[in-house]
This record gives C-alpha cells, sequence and structure tokens, in this order.
C-alpha cells in the first residue's frame, strides 16, 4: 500500500490506539521550560547539595516546592520556578539538567525538542548568560547520540523586567543563531505587562533574522495574540489558548499558518481552562489552525510528551490519522531549515506506515 492511501486502520481512535505505538510514533515538542522540567530525584539531589531543606519522600518534596494540580494565582505559580532555579547556578548543573532531559523525551520517541530558559536566572554564583547557554547546549548535544534526535534552544525573556535586559537577551539569541539557538521568546505575567513594552528586543532579533515565539493568549485574552503577531512579529504563539475568543484573528492565525503551541496538562494546571474537556484543542483542530502538541513543564505538570498525546488521543477521541496530523504539524512548526525540516517530515511520515505494519494494524480489517 502507498503512503498517502486510505487504510483502515485510519480510523482506529481514542483506546484502540495503545501506548505502546505513541511511544513509538516520531514526535516533537517545541515548547519544553528547562527549568520546570527537571527529573524530580534529581531536584531533590541537587537541592540537598546547595542546602534546601529537602524531605525524603517525593510527595512531600511536590506538596513543598511544585504547584498543586490546580494553581490559579499566576504569581503563586510562578514563584515555583525559583525553586528550581536555585539548584541551576552552575555549568555542571545545567550540563546535566539538559541532557537528562533530551535523553529522557529522545527515549520516548521524541525526535526534535526545543528547550527554552531564561539565562538571567542563572547568573546568582557568577554564570555569565553565554556560559549559561553554552552549558545547556553542552547538555543537549551530549545527549544527541542517535539520528533520530535533535535540538534546539529559545532564549526566553522575561515581561515583568526591565526592557534593557531582554534585548540583552535578544542579542545573545541572535549571538547564538546558527549555534544551537532557534529563537527568542517572551514568558512570565501577561496581564499588565504587555509584550510591546520589550519592542527593542523583538526589533533586535527581527532585523537579524531570529525566530521569534511569545507565550500569548494563556493569561490573557486574544488582544495579547495580536501584540505579539502585529507589534512583536511572532512566528509562533506559545499556548494562544484564548484565541477562539477572537474569531477573525483566528481565522488570520488559520490562513497564515501560525502555529499553536498548546500545552494541555499545563493549561488545566494552571486553571486557563477549568476542564480538559472545555480546552479549544479540538476546536482549533476543526477549523484548521496547525496545532502542535508539547508539554510545557513536565516536572510542574507531572507529564511528559508520551502522557501529552495519550491525553490528547483519549479527552479529544482522536483518530490514529489525526493523531499523526498533529504529530506532523510539530514536524512543520519547529525552527529548523526548510530543508532539514522537510527530511524529518518526509521521515516521520514514513515511519507512521511502517509502524502500521510492524503493529499489524491493518490485519483482518476490511
Amino acid at each position: 500500500m502507498k503512503t498517502g492511501d486510505y487504510r483502515p486502520s485510519d480510523l482506529l481512535r481514542g483506546s484502540e490506539i495503545s501506548d505502546d505505538l505513541l511511544k513509538a510514533l516520531p514526535k516533537t515538542d517545541l515548547h519544553c521550560h528547562l527549568d520546570g522540567s527537571l527529573r524530580l530525584e534529581t531536584f531533590m539531589e541537587l537541592g540537598r547539595v546547595v542546602g534546601m531543606d529537602m524531605p525524603a519522600d517525593p510527595g512531600e518534596v511536590r506538596a513543598r516546592y511544585f504547584p498543586a494540580d490546580r494553581e490559579c494565582v499566576i504569581d503563586e505559580f510562578l514563584k515555583h520556578f525559583d525553586h528550581t532555579a536555585a539548584v541551576l547556578q552552575t555549568e555542571e548543573n545545567l550540563v546535566r539538567v539538559a541532557r537528562e532531559l533530551a535523553e529522557d523525551f529522545s527515549e520516548m520517541g521524541v525526535w526534535y525538542l526545543e528547550v527554552r530558559f531564561c539565562p538571567l536566572l542563572h547568573t546568582q554564583q557568577g554564570l555569565t548568560p553565554d556560559q549559561a547557554v553554552a552549558a545547556v547546549r553542552r547538555g543537549l548535544d551530549e545527549a544527541e547520540t542517535t539520528d533520530n534526535f535533535q535540538s534546539g534552544i529559545i532564549i526566553t525573556g522575561l515581561r515583568t523586567i526591565e526592557s534593557s535586559k531582554n534585548l540583552e537577551l535578544a542579542k545573545l539569541a541572535v549571538d547564538w543563531k546558527g549555534r544551537g539557538v532557534v529563537a527568542f521568546d517572551l514568558a512570565g505575567a501577561e496581564q499588565d505587562y504587555p509584550a510591546k513594552n520589550h519592542l527593542a528586543a523583538f526589533y533586535h532579533v527581527m532585523n537579524h533574522n531570529q525566530n521569534v515565539t511569545i507565550h500569548a493568549g494563556e493569561g490573557y485574552g486574544p488582544d495579547s495574540i495580536h501584540q505579539a503577531l502585529h507589534h512583536c512579529g511572532a512566528n509562533r504563539i506559545g499556548h494562544g489558548t484564548r484565541l477562539e475568543e477572537d474569531p477573525d484573528l483566528m481565522a488570520y492565525v488559520a490562513n497564515n499558518r501560525v502555529p499553536l503551541e498548546i500545552c494541555l496538562s499545563s493549561n488545566l494546571q494552571s486553571c486557563v481552562v477549568d476542564d480538559l474537556a472545555h480546552h479549544p484543542f479540538r476546536y482549533y483542530l476543526k477549523e484548521g489552525l496547525r496545532v502542535c502538541l508539547n508539554t510545557d513543564n513536565t516536572l510542574f505538570a507531572q507529564t511528559s510528551p508520551l502522557h501529552e498525546l495519550r491525553l490528547a488521543v483519549d479527552t479529544f477521541d482522536l483518530t490514529l490519522l489525526e493523531t499523526e496530523n498533529l504529530i506532523i504539524n510539530g514536524f512543520k512548526s519547529a525552527f529548523l531549515p526548510e530543508k532539514a525540516k522537510g527530511a524529518m517530515v518526509h521521515k516521520a511520515l514514513k515511519t507512521f506506515a511502517s509502524l502500521r505494519d510492524r503493529f499489524g494494524l491493518d490485519e483482518g480489517k476490511v
């Protein structure tokens, strides 16, 4: 059967799609915060070394240092990053955490990962922002041991700091262009901290042809997304959960193939949605938006690339064909050179077909 032909297994859906198959499918993660995605045991070990009061019980550690299952006050949620930043102040620790994250994602079938972090948050013990980036890059490089795993870094600015500091970070993102940094980002509390306050940073990255992704439509409405796109030059939108509130803007995003970096577990945890059944994910797919699936913060949200895919398949009753199309959206949205991106998409499509054969998904079906 040729690639692109109809196959009965196209219509497998929900629980009919096994965990083993979901793990084997090639995947991307384009929205993953380094400082929210440590292994819990690594955080506990490093925390003891730096003198943090660290209970022996992992459940107690979670209760003390990380968000609850529902953490609806954004300022309280963001404070939890202070705890992980405290153990990420040396080159050694940054290298280790980046390497472990990449290894874990690769083991779950992620072929391409973009890790984001704010280097300014890792300078409390003398590291320069440039050294912090170099350490994370080294850790990711150490995990790139197969042809089926690649990674990029997104340097993240913060809405709540001085615009001059974000300009420094933008310059860093440009300095590292072509050396493993693939974009500049803006994160942090949306309400009362508009992205347009940091136009100098965005103008710098745009004038040097560096990519831009911006957290928007998560803690504030579609006006934030409009500003990210039309004032700040965003190529992708982080989250975009509230885009549905502006149908005209949503049509623009769809027509211009602007990717939305959707993070289901995170949106539920931070109360962006009150129930996953009310998440606009399925609606966005129906309306033809380029939606890709991501983890955001694996430690905080207690999730993984495999868990997020399982969650999407089960919650929204996705068929196998819809699941594969969702995954391809991630590859198409990656901040990769076009030739490399096309090759990865082609390889992923061939792998989808071979996995259906390997799992015998069409056997006995008419």
